[in-house]
């Protein structure tokens, strides 16, 4: 008998005794993201959590799945794995978050063809701060080996959230009528969309990503791997501090500010947005100006520095305002709600 029980999967490229050791090293990252109703621990056949312990004894509940894109490519190229598990993390739980529900927990899912300890307990620690950020529980995931799958040094995430929330505070409601604000909320960067472009881009303008590239200090490379911003607390504390106010959520990924926020409309109303409003980010100027995209481009493809559209009763935007800024974020009006004609486009940036 072989001393290696392992020794025949690990010569077809399956480390058993790394995969181990991954787990043994993540267990301290998943404790930390510890809350009500979860108690983390890692390596049962299934992550566990306590509905009732959490305050939900009657609620729904809202799941949401997500990747993070070929932005692991670029952070894959740059050697840089530190951000994109918070993106991982912040593509689901903004989305729990647009149907106003506070998210629960997160399992997670790392495919690569040779498993890398190190940038896998990185990439792990992302996602544990992400997890962090929006107060939800990594309760579970799956890391595989799939040698002859991926390319040696590459690898795939995905991520899988659970929120709640009372049926009466889901969102959108059914309240949403002409006159409502628009209010964004300010994005970090590009968060996880529209990398196939910028890499395109990229590669074609040859951009120097290790050198600065607004007078900021901050590099290109590093300026577009910035992680998606986390909305959850700021969010959740505008919600229980003003209630039926906030009518919509809309959570700015693939398809731009165009495509995402008549996703939270009813086929009545249509947004109007003043794009000499939209927050400004050095950034997308550079994006727009290197690939000389329209403004109907850019709108349709990135969230052109609003992360996250919040409609609100327009008469309380003020105090919701005032409550999202104390909380962090920087929200600004950007537009308003307007019965949409028979030829109107759901959003319109004017």
């Amino acid at each position: 008998m072989a001393d290696n029980p392992f020794k025949a999967y690990a010569d077809a490229g399956v480390n058993v005794a790394e995969g181990d050791a991954l787990v043994e090293r993540i267990k301290p990252l998943a404790r930390s993201t510890n809350r009500k109703g979860a108690e983390a621990s890692l390596g049962g056949f299934g992550g566990v959590f306590d509905m009732a312990a959490a305050g939900h004894r009657d609620s729904v509940l809202v799941a949401a799945t997500d990747g993070v894109g070929t932005k692991l490519r670029l952070a894959t190229d740059l050697g840089d794995h530190r951000s994109v598990g918070i993106d991982l993390v912040a593509m689901c739980v903004n989305d729990i978050l647009a149907q106003g529900a506070e998210p629960l927990f997160f399992l997670d899912y790392y495919a690569s063809s040779t498993l890398d300890v190190t940038a896998a307990e990185t990439v792990i620690a992302g996602i544990a701060e992400g997890c962090r950020q929006a107060g939800c529980a990594l309760i579970g995931g799956e890391t595989a080996e799939m040698p002859g799958h991926y390319a040696p040094g590459d690898y795939d995430l995905a991520g899988f959230a659970v929120g709640a929330a009372a049926r009466s505070q889901l969102l959108p409601r059914g309240t949403l009528s002409a006159g409502d604000a628009v209010v964004a909320l300010a994005s970090a960067g590009v968060h996880s969309n529209g990398f196939s472009l910028i890499r395109k881009l990229a590669r074609d303008k040859n951009w120097p990503l290790d050198k600065t590239f607004d007078g900021s200090g901050q590099t290109l490379g590093a300026a577009l791997l910035a992680p998606t911003r986390i909305y959850v607390r700021s969010v959740l504390a505008a919600l229980k501090a003003h209630g039926p106010a906030i009518k919509a959520i809309a959570h700015i990924t693939g398809g731009g500010l165009t495509g995402n926020i008549p996703r939270a409309l009813p086929p009545n109303l249509s947004a109007e947005i003043t794009r000499s409003a939209l927050p400004r980010l050095a950034l997308m100027d550079f994006i727009q100006e290197e690939g000389r995209l329209s403004d109907a481009e850019m709108e349709a493809t990135f969230n052109c520095g609003a992360g996250l559209i919040i409609i609100a009763d327009e008469t309380q935007v003020a105090d919701l305002n005032a409550t999202l800024q104390a909380q962090g974020e920087q929200s600004t009006v950007i537009g308003h709600l307007v019965e949409r004609g028979p030829d109107a486009p759901a959003c319109a940036i004017l």
